[in-house]
């Protein structure tokens, strides 16, 4: 494996443990089996980035590839950087292909300030949204941030989703 780690910063390093298995022609199921004390589902989900590597395993999985002590501990690391940094509210808008246009009729929806103009958007998308646009605007903003909004407008709970009690 390449000694600069330059061009695999924020990659999730499961992606990048999958083309290291690739590049050397190794079956992930083999290899697996072939570390001790590791489940085929967890390995599975970290190739698939559903997961993250934790330290015990990308020591195994260092030495079992014959790559410097530390590569898998330094990928994760700089993928969980992106991934924070990715959630920085500059960053971060909702996922427009949930939401209807129509709900937001009176603002054009790409110039929303979903930080300073959360509770506005909160309550409209509780009062008039569909089931689907309720859960990305509670992913979005979080069940707790959504719980006080709600409270505020004394908007009743019954119509909350099931994540928020």
């Amino acid at each position: 494996m390449e000694r600069s780690f330059e061009r695999f910063k924020g990659i999730h390093p499961g992606l990048i443990l999958e083309r290291e298995l690739k590049r050397q022609a190794i079956k992930p199921s083999p290899f697996t089996l072939s570390i001790e004390d590791t489940h085929r589902q967890v390995f599975n989900a970290i190739i698939k980035g559903k997961r993250g590597i934790p330290v015990p395993l990308y020591l195994k999985v260092d030495k079992a590839l014959g790559v410097e002590e530390g590569t898998f501990a330094l990928l994760q690391t700089y993928h969980d950087i992106e991934k924070v940094k990715g959630n920085t509210f500059e960053n971060q808008i909702p996922n427009l292909s949930s939401l209807r246009k129509a709900l937001f009729w009176d603002t054009d929806i790409e110039n929303i300030d979903w930080e300073n103009q959360y509770k506005a958007v909160i309550k409209r998308v509780f009062e008039r949204g569909n089931q689907s646009e309720k859960d990305e605007i509670t992913r979005f903003y979080g069940p707790e941030k959504i719980k006080r909004v709600l409270a505020d407008y004394k908007i009743e709970p019954m119509i909350l989703h099931k994540r928020l009690k």
